[in-house]
């Protein structure tokens, strides 16, 4: 007997379902490679490595919350690595006042300060108001590179073409080696901040703040 149309759509729509489950699980073929889900993280081995954050320079697994699920892995790197240059500097920075170094003619108001103090000062003289119109400028600048990239512009995270002709020549190998010592730099750098503020506020002295 010829066979029943529901059937046939039924028997067709099972088929196109357990197609598309097995290709869910299918390696990817095209762009960054999708990490197995039961692949532990190295960083954090009792939790599941975080597939989006394969094939980016530095991956160790982190991310124990899951961000990198709903934010797009680009913009989360753009981010790391803008805290931690800003945390490079501010390390260095913060550190130079309390070994004494000084701009001279030294403002009003500025003598003798510590690194801890110095936020405050700059802001009742007025400076640190200066710095945040600027830096909010640039922030502008900034959001639109950003913006471009997540768009498909090819832009990498981070790049501002500000390498000083530093690259130029280098291999790939050796582009990404360097890649992978300015993210350590970078993670270093951030927890190395929060440390030195936390030491120089509780000690209330000079560095090293022992």
């Amino acid at each position: 007997s010829p066979s029943n149309p529901t059937n046939t759509m039924m028997k067709l729509a099972a088929l196109a379902a357990l197609a598309g489950s097995a290709a869910a699980f299918a390696p990817s073929t095209g762009g960054r490679a999708v990490t197995s889900l039961s692949e532990k993280s190295v960083s954090l081995p009792f939790l599941e490595t975080p597939p989006n954050t394969a094939g980016y320079v530095g991956d160790v697994g982190f991310d124990p919350f899951r961000f990198s699920d709903f934010i797009p892995v680009d913009f989360l790197r753009e981010a790391e690595l803008k805290h931690g240059r800003i945390c490079m500097m501010a390390w260095l920075g913060f550190v130079a006042v309390d070994c004494g170094f000084r701009v001279y003619p030294i403002p009003e108001g500025f003598e003798g300060i510590t690194a801890v103090q110095a936020h405050d000062a700059a802001v009742e003289q007025g400076g640190l108001s200066q710095m945040l119109l600027w830096f909010s400028l640039a922030e502008v600048f900034d959001l639109i590179a950003v913006v471009q990239m997540l768009e498909g512009s090819g832009r990498a995270p981070g790049d501002f073409g500000l390498d000083g002709g530093f690259l130029k020549g280098k291999s790939a190998a050796e582009i990404e080696t360097m890649k992978l010592k300015e993210i350590t730099h970078c993670r270093l750098a951030m927890f190395a901040f929060s440390g030195v503020v936390t030491q120089a506020v509780l000690t209330q002295g000079p560095f090293p703040y022992v």
